[in-house]
Order: structure tokens, then C-alpha cells, then sequence
């Protein structure tokens, strides 16, 4: 779209006046680097510069801005060391303020005596009222002034170098010459009750009111929902129009057995979303389906149920996992499951390579194998003859691209994809929007309720003690720490640090050691011992989250528990509670903010995967919840996963809507 100048919203932002190598230098770190993304860069908050407050009305500890003369500055220097201190005391004709900024002695280069300045910041002392490195802006008088003053302003996110009022100045020009070419490159006229694009992004950047900026972004934010709805909608629909699906619903001549020999009972739930399955596998088109459900819900079994369906059908099965851990697991578990009825269960992982694998492409089989593996499933040199299923566990490990490198694998496999803790609303509509969705919403019910305990490290001796005494009970027990080494001084505990500590603590008792450092082999014996009881207790990183299954294990010790998340945490804690006795997990952690304690009380409140998964959306966003990198989350400028529900439904709809007419 081409505007002003024979220039584009995808020119470079240096065709603009005013900006050099040097600017376009500095807005380039701010991912700034066509006119395009400079009209979409997003100000993180706004200044009603109307009514400054008076300097004499401040209030401690309350966010104010507040307007005043420069009337004295300096920068004074301390003895030892490089330690010091830049000062300016702004007067508004009120009261005077004191603004301190600790060892940046060049920010005196930035004001003048007698400049006029607006700051912005909470007051950290009344006597005499002081802010220590609030946010500021020196007035200049021209035409350019109603810009930045006596109005609702925009504060942009910055970088070194680039001043605000030198940003605000340049989208101030730029707006009026490509918002229009910007408005047709998405949806232009008004949709949902909100405004046109054009309104929207003239409010995100120069609103009249506050209320304004907000409206304008849900706006454009329904604009990013839209493209990703439009996106996944289509693709569903293409698979639908242009495959033709395997018949893989099975005669029950493997499932009948398998149940039998089952020693537990399958939940309704577990039934219900069994059904769901088989009608996927022998409807039309190839099954994309999603299944979800709390820790211990029984996903393996679902899975295994599902693969007999196709294997029952005379097509082989693959099953993806993220870690060799999780595979190996799945491989113990489907081989003790499957050996008896005669149906071949393979391993593909990176320490073990197509051709070590019968029943690879191109072997002889009378039976169709089921394969489980790791990444390796998904290079070019191997492949299953006749693939009826694909089965991708820890699905968020693992992005769309590779989702679909494997399906390719077959003629249009059907897929089933499952998570291990749920995913939030907004996030399976936005991640697994192409996907049906069913949820395992019931535990079996054996499984143990788990305990939940948060300690500070002062109590870690009577934490030991508790451990050893449910050892001595014949139990055995996780510590988790956050890393493999120490990085920073020993602040946060590392396994390879504390493991003769913890040795040391627990003796006669053996300790084991597993995190992401060790070779596969050791990594197998490691969980090996643990689950032979020939370790009682096992030192580890995350590591264990996924893959490791041992009944026995009743105790769960996470420490520094503060660095990792709610998801994470409760993800952790499900490796206990699977057998008949009580379970308990305790969370060492000496967090320093209210919210850090408020984030870990979840945990001790409840465990409800779906609300602890909510909370972690809201505390700490979609790309801590999942990985960014991994999971194919969109980068976002207007939207937000955590808040934006609504605009998300009504994107799902008025994508349908709009395909519909199609």
C-alpha cells in the first residue's frame, strides 16, 4: 500500500525526515524498522498532562506527574569507588521536588537551570519530597508543543539513546500521512462495536481521553485475533475439502482384551472422550483433535485406547514425545501394555537410529508396529509404512511446523494431540484454534490428594527430618532445584552444588542424580534405579516433570521454588500422589514481593490444573505458560491472552462468518 512520496507502510523508516543511520540505528533495537511498524509501536502507558499535580499535593508512594522549573542540579561523586549520585530539584511555585538518579552522572547533559520539565513517578520520601529515578521530559516551546503538553500523551517504550519527545514527535507526523494506507491493510470498517481501524489507530496514539487509547486497542487487537482465527479456520477447512480420512475406528478385537487386563476402571470421563475419538477416526475427515486434563487424569491410557483403533484397522501408530525421558516412559508403559496381544512396540529416539528399528519403511511386518520416539520421528530419513495415527504427547513442546512435519509422514494420518497440564481458554483458541477440543475432566479414583506446603529455607533442617522419617517408612522422594550448575553467586541452588549437602543430610539413604546434562544412558539409569528403589531419593532439575513414574515416590521438595512457574510447579508435583499413600509437596522458597507469595498461596490453595493454568496466564503470560519459542505463539502487539477472552470469541465467530460467505 503506497502513500506519500512514492513511499510504503513497508519502506524503510529512513525515508522519513528526521531519521538518519543514527535514529534508525536505535529504533532498529526497538524492532522498528519500517513506517509500517514504527505506526504500530504501542505506548505502554499515558500522561494526562492537563492538570499536573501541585508538587505540595504529593502523595507517598502514589504515581504522579507533576510540572516544574529546574532551580539547582549536580552530580555528586562518593570517595570509594565509582558510586554517584545525579540531583535535580524542580520547582512548581508550590513546593519543591527532589529527583535523584543513582550512578548516571551523564543524565546531567540532559538539563539546563531554568529548563522546564514534567516528571513523572512515585514519591519515595515527603520530607523532603523525593523521587528516585522518575521518568522525565523537558518542555521546549514551538509549534510542536500541544503535542507533547495540555493533553492526553503517549509514552512509548524507549531505548538508549532515543528521546521520548523525539519519538512522539516523529509518530505525530507520520500518522496523518499512512493511517489511512494502514486502516486498508486490515479490516478498515468498524467491527464488533468498535471502532474503524483508522479511529482505532488514532486513539492508541493521541486519544482525547484515556478511555479512548483502550477502546482502540481491543480494537486492533480483534484485528490480530481475526488474522490467526481467518488463518487456522482455513486450513481446517482445507484439510476437510481435500482429504479423505483412513478408517481407523477399530473393531474392538484389541481393545476388548486390553481393558480386560487393565487393574483399574476407566473414568466416565475417560469413557466419554473414547467416544469422541472413535467417531473422529471413522468419520470423513482425517481427526485433529486436542485432549487436555489435569495431572493423573489417565491421558496415557486414552492414548493407548485410540492407538488400538487404528492398530485394529491394520494401520501403524506414532507417538512423539519431547524428551528421551518422557519416550522412554511411554515405551516401558506400551510395551508392558501391548506384549501380550502381539502388537510390536518400537523406540525411535537420537541415540537410536532408523535402521535399528523392524518394522521400519520398507521392512516386512505381519502386524502394524506402534512407534514412539522422540524429535527423530520427524527427520527426512525416517518413516512408517501404512500410518493411520499420530500422537503428539506435551504438544507445547513442540511447534505447528513440527506438528505438521509429522503428520506428513502419511497419507493424511489422523492426529490426536495432548497436553500435560490444561491449557486456559484463550490460549487453546489461539494455539490449538484449528483442533477440537475434548477434556478428561475427572481423576481415577485412587489417586491421592498431594499435600501442599510452603517453607522458608530456615525450616530446611525439619524438612529433611520429615523426609527421612517417610523413608525410613520405606518411601522414597524428589528434590528439585532450578539448575544443573550454580551462575550467579549460589543465589539460586543448583543440583550438582547441594548434591554431597543433600547425600550428607539424608544418609544412610541413597541419593540419585538426573537432569538435562546427562548422557541418555545415564539418564535411563538414573530413573531406573529410582524406580527399582534401589535410589530413594532422587535430586533433580525440571527435568522430571514429564516421564517419570514411581508409585512409591511420596514426597515432593522443590526449592527456590519461586523460580519457576505456577504451571510448571504443579506439573512438578503430579510426579507424586500416583500410589496408595499420602502424598506431600513442599515448596521452599523465600519469595520477596507480596505477588511472589500471593503466586505460590495458588498451589497451596488448590490443585485444579485449569485454575492454577489460569492464574499462570494472568501472573505470567502465554509465553511462560508454554515457551514462546516452542509453541508458535503469535507475537502479539495489541492483544492480550490473559484479558482479551471476549475479543477472542467474537474473532472465532466473525472468522467463520466471513469464510462462510466464501
Amino acid at each position: 500500500m503506497r502513500s506519500a512520496a512514492g513511499t510504503s507502510l513497508e519502506s524503510s523508516v529512513t525515508h522519513l525526515f528526521g531519521v538518519g543511520p543514527e535514529r534508525a540505528v536505535q529504533l532498529t533495537r526497538l524492532k522498528i524498522t519500517t513506517i509500517g511498524g514504527l505506526l504500530l509501536h504501542r505506548p505502554h502507558r499515558y500522561e494526562d498532562r492537563r492538570n499536573p499535580r501541585p508538587i505540595r499535593d504529593l502523595v507517598l508512594k502514589q504515581p504522579s506527574l507533576v510540572r516544574g522549573k529546574v532551580v539547582a542540579m549536580g552530580v555528586k561523586r562518593f570517595r570509594k569507588g565509582t558510586r554517584s549520585v545525579f540531583e535535580l530539584i524542580l520547582d512548581d511555585g508550590t513546593a519543591r521536588l527532589h529527583c535523584t538518579w543513582w550512578n548516571l552522572p551523564f543524565m546531567e547533559s540532559y538539563f539546563a537551570q531554568g529548563d522546564e520539565v514534567v516528571v513523572y513517578g512515585k514519591p519515595r520520601s515527603l520530607k523532603p519530597r523525593t523521587m528516585n529515578h522518575p521518568e522525565t521530559e523537558v518542555i521546549e516551546t514551538g509549534e510542536e508543543l500541544s503535542i507533547h503538553m495540555d493533553r492526553i500523551v503517549p509514552i512509548y517504550p524507549l531505548t538508549e539513546g532515543l528521546p521520548q519527545r523525539w519519538l512522539r514527535s516523529l509518530i505525530w507526523r507520520t500518522l496523518p500521512k499512512f493511517a489511512q494506507a494502514l486502516a486498508e491493510s486490515g479490516f478498515s470498517e468498524p467491527l464488533a462495536g468498535l471502532p474503524s481501524r483508522l479511529e482505532a489507530l488514532q486513539a492508541i496514539h493521541f486519544p482525547k481521553e484515556i478511555a479512548q487509547a483502550e477502546v482502540g486497542r481491543q480494537r486492533l487487537a480483534l484485528d490480530e485475533f481475526l488474522a490467526l482465527q481467518l488463518q487456522m479456520q482455513m486450513r481446517r477447512r482445507n484439510l476437510e475439502q481435500n482429504a479423505k480420512a483412513l478408517p481407523c475406528a477399530g473393531n474392538n478385537s484389541l481393545i476388548k482384551p486390553f481393558l480386560k487386563r487393565l487393574t483399574f476402571e476407566l473414568t466416565e470421563a475417560q469413557k466419554r472422550v473414547l467416544r469422541e475419538l472413535r467417531a473422529d477416526m471413522g468419520g470423513p475427515h482425517p481427526m485433529r483433535r486436542l485432549v487436555q486434563g489435569d495431572v493423573g487424569c489417565g491421558k496415557t491410557v486414552v492414548a493407548a485406547c485410540c492407538a488400538l483403533m487404528a492398530l485394529e484397522s491394520g494401520f501403524a501408530v506414532a507417538i512423539m514425545a519431547p524428551t528421551e525421558i518422557l519416550a522412554e516412559q511411554h515405551y516401558r508403559t506400551f510395551k508392558g501394555w501391548f506384549d501380550p496381544l502381539g502388537i510390536p512396540v518400537e523406540m525411535q529416539t537420537g541415540s537410536r537410529k532408523t535402521g535399528d528399528l523392524p518394522g521400519a519403511k520398507g521392512s516386512q511386518r505381519p502386524l502394524p508396529p506402534l512407534v514412539i520416539g522422540t524429535h527423530a520421528l520427524i527427520e527426512a530419513g525416517f518413516g512408517v509404512d501404512n500410518l493411520g495415527l499420530v500422537v503428539i504427547d506435551e504438544q507445547h513442546k513442540f511447534g505447528v511446523a513440527q506438528r505438521e512435519k509429522l503428520v506428513r509422514k502419511g497419507r493424511y494420518p489422523h492426529l490426536l494431540v495432548m497436553t500435560a497440564t490444561p491449557i486456559p481458554r484463550t490460549l487453546g483458541l489461539t494455539l490449538y484454534g484449528d483442533l477440537d477440543s475434548s477434556v478428561i475432566d475427572e481423576l481415577p479414583r485412587n489417586r491421592q490428594k498431594i499435600r501442599t506446603y510452603i517453607r522458608s529455607a530456615q525450616t530446611l533442617p525439619k524438612v529433611y527430618q520429615f523426609i527421612g522419617a517417610r523413608l525410613k517408612q520405606g518411601r522414597q522422594a524428589y528434590v528439585v532445584y532450578p539448575r544443573v550448575e550454580e551462575t550467579d553467586g549460589g543465589n539460586v541452588k543448583a543440583v550438582m552444588a547441594e548434591f554431597e549437602h543433600l547425600q550428607e543430610v539424608l544418609s544412610p539413604f541413597r541419593v540419585g542424580l538426573l537432569h538435562g546434562r546427562l548422557r541418555p544412558e545415564e539418564k535411563e539409569r538414573a530413573t531406573e534405579q529410582f524406580r527399582k528403589n534401589q535410589v530413594q531419593v532422587l535430586l533433580a532439575t525440571s527435568i522430571v516433570e514429564v516421564g517419570v513414574d514411581v508409585p512409591n515416590a511420596t514426597v515432593m521438595l522443590i526449592d527456590n521454588a519461586e523460580q519457576f512457574g505456577l504451571a510448571q510447579l504443579h506439573q512438578i508435583r503430579g510426579r507424586v500422589g500416583r500410589g496408595t499413600h499420602e502424598s506431600y509437596c513442599i515448596l521452599i522458597a523465600d519469595p520477596q514481593t507480596p505477588a511472589a507469595r500471593q503466586r505460590l498461596r495458588v498451589l497451596e490453595r488448590t490443585t485444579d490444573g485449569f485454575a492454577i493454568a489460569e492464574a499462570d496466564l494472568k501472573l505470567r503470560g502465554p509465553g511462560e505458560l508454554v515457551g514462546q519459542e516452542q509453541s508458535g505463539i503469535p507475537s502479539f502487539r495489541f492483544a492480550d491472552l490473559a484479558g482479551d477472552a471476549a475479543l477472542i470469541e467474537q474473532a472465532r465467530e466473525l472468522a467463520r462468518q466471513i469464510l462462510d460467505k466464501e
